[in-house]
């Protein structure tokens, strides 16, 4: 029996909806990626000043959350009376330093929003003009952000220069001992000793997602300063990854160098 009756023409099955949770992610990440190669590019200054303007409002925004939570705590401290100065410094100097660490949410999120945005804009200068990231430039950050801290919060005694400059040592060696124990506690396994200054790079540019890439690719630390847009496209790395990393090279002395 001749005819089309019968016949049945199934569509193909509709592709599952996209997650818009994930389509939100990736689009901040791809923004996030192109902003850092925007940035890369700039004037150290410009970068700088970018840099610590973020790092401000985060710890502005911390120092406040943190502020309303110890608010209780910062309205039980008494209120020194004029002449306390005078009869007992050890104790104002006291009273000062509590009153630092327990002030209320715009007391806290000045002094975080100094202590953040200081360290943030030192540790930006000195990669840049050092060409890489290591505990002493960690230690410098943190005895700038140390003394601002000081200073803005009045903590100490009266001579405000000398409780700068301790205060500024203390963040930095604190700072430092910290860095040293996350140097121990951090030793890559031993079969990545080829690739620890490829991921501190990726590290560094937040790309640390395409660790296995360069694995898979064979591309170890000895390979960095041969890299090619090619090479990293056969890698499986996108455009803007990829333009990220080649600028950190061109940009590493030491790369450059080799």
């Amino acid at each position: 029996m001749k005819g089309n009756q019968g016949a049945m023409v199934l569509a193909p099955p509709s592709p599952p909806p996209a997650n818009p949770i994930a389509q939100l992610q990736t689009r901040i990440k791809e923004l996030e990626i192109g902003f850092r190669a925007w940035l890369a590019k700039q004037p150290t200054a410009v970068e700088a000043a970018i840099v610590t303007a973020t790092s401000t409002a985060q710890g502005a925004v911390i120092g406040a959350l943190m502020g309303s939570l110890t608010s209780d705590a910062s309205s039980a401290l008494p209120t020194p009376p004029p002449n306390a100065l005078g009869l007992n410094p050890q104790a104002m100097a006291s009273l000062k330093q509590a009153q630092a660490f327990a002030g209320g949410p715009l007391v806290q999120a000045r002094n975080f929003a100094v202590m953040t945005g200081t360290n943030a804009g030192i540790s930006c200068v000195m990669k840049r003009v050092r060409g890489v990231e290591d505990m002493q430039g960690s230690m410098a950050a943190a005895f700038g952000s140390g003394a601002m801290f000081s200073l803005v919060s009045g903590m100490g005694g009266p001579n405000q220069a000398l409780n700068a400059v301790t205060s500024g040592l203390f963040f930095a060696l604190v700072q430092g001992g910290l860095f040293k124990i996350g140097e121990k506690f951090s030793q890559p396994p031993a079969d990545d000793v080829l690739y620890s200054g490829t991921k501190r790079m990726l590290a560094n540019l937040g790309l640390h997602n395409y660790e296995k890439n360069f694995k898979k690719g064979l591309l170890s630390d000895a390979t960095l300063p041969l890299l090619t847009d090619s090479a990293l496209r056969d890698v499986n790395i996108p455009p803007g990854p990829r333009l990220l990393i080649l600028d950190h090279i061109q940009r590493n002395p030491e790369l450059v160098k080799r």
